[in-house]
């Protein structure tokens, strides 16, 4: 696959496609989704947005394996996901930690799952964890870090297993403003390096604009596609002074009015 941009990385060798196809869910009385139509591209970062109650996280967890469509099929590459696969690792918002566990442990736990070896296990973690800045801390337990060091564990966690789709569930919503942006420019790093795809659950427009190739946005209650955004800002982004530009306030303001009208 040919960049679409100068200066953008192609999508690694194993990245895959996702395809979601007339996607629907209720619980009980409550229909969530309805009909819901995505393909991401291999490599591609893809943001969700909607209004609250709009199912984007239902959505996330279906592509995840965590829970069943009761309509519709959801495609991975080439495995259509009837359940958790190892294609996918997922970043929830509330960390997810095991308290009990040292950072090195709980970055080892997905590869003990998969029943990788120790020393290997060792190893991966190690290099993961120095990956998203924590080097020095392996010994640490939870309850000794920030939230934003416990957000950066758990992405170390879902990396450590190279997934070849990370999903994202608002893993930045509990963590002050300063620290969200450097974190926001460290995933972008991350990703420019190995590009998976990534679909990250956002309520933020500033934080779709500035992670995304392209922004779905859902309808209120039940969750339909709406419309889908492309985000022509170039890349890399991380760094430079993006934000500050007139298209990304163009940008940012164009899906303000989208989802204002939709409340």
């Amino acid at each position: 696959m040919v960049a679409r941009e100068a200066g953008v990385p192609v999508p690694a060798a194993g990245a895959v496609s996702i395809a979601i196809d007339g996607v629907s869910k209720a619980f009980g009385s409550v229909q969530a989704l309805a009909d819901v139509d995505v393909r991401v591209r291999a490599g591609e970062f893809l943001s969700l947005i909607g209004p609250s109650g709009c199912g984007k996280t239902t959505l996330l967890k279906i592509v995840a394996g965590l829970v069943p469509a009761d309509r519709g099929r959801v495609t991975v590459g080439d495995r259509t996901v009837t359940g958790p696969g190892p294609e996918c690792s997922v970043v929830f918002q509330d960390f997810a930690l095991l308290p009990w566990s040292t950072v090195q442990k709980n970055v080892e736990f997905g590869l003990l799952l998969r029943g990788v070896s120790p020393g290997e296990r060792a190893e991966r973690a190690q290099r993961t964890i120095a990956k998203v800045g924590l080097a020095g801390f392996e010994r640490a337990y939870p309850a000794q870090l920030s939230g934003g060091m416990q957000q950066r564990v758990g992405l170390a966690r879902a990396l450590a297993v190279s997934p070849r789709v990370l999903l994202m569930d608002e893993p930045f919503a509990s963590i002050d403003e300063q620290t969200r942006r450097v974190f926001q420019d460290d995933l972008l790093s991350l990703w420019s390096e190995e590009r998976k795809t990534v679909v990250l659950v956002t309520h933020s427009m500033e934080e779709a604009i500035y992670l995304s190739d392209r922004v779905v946005v859902l309808s209120p209650r039940p969750g339909r596609v709406h419309q889908v955004l492309e985000v022509p800002l170039p890349r890399p982004r991380e760094g430079g002074d993006v934000r500050a530009t007139a298209e990304f306030a163009r940008l940012v303001d164009g899906l303000w009015k989208i989802l204002r009208k939709l409340q």
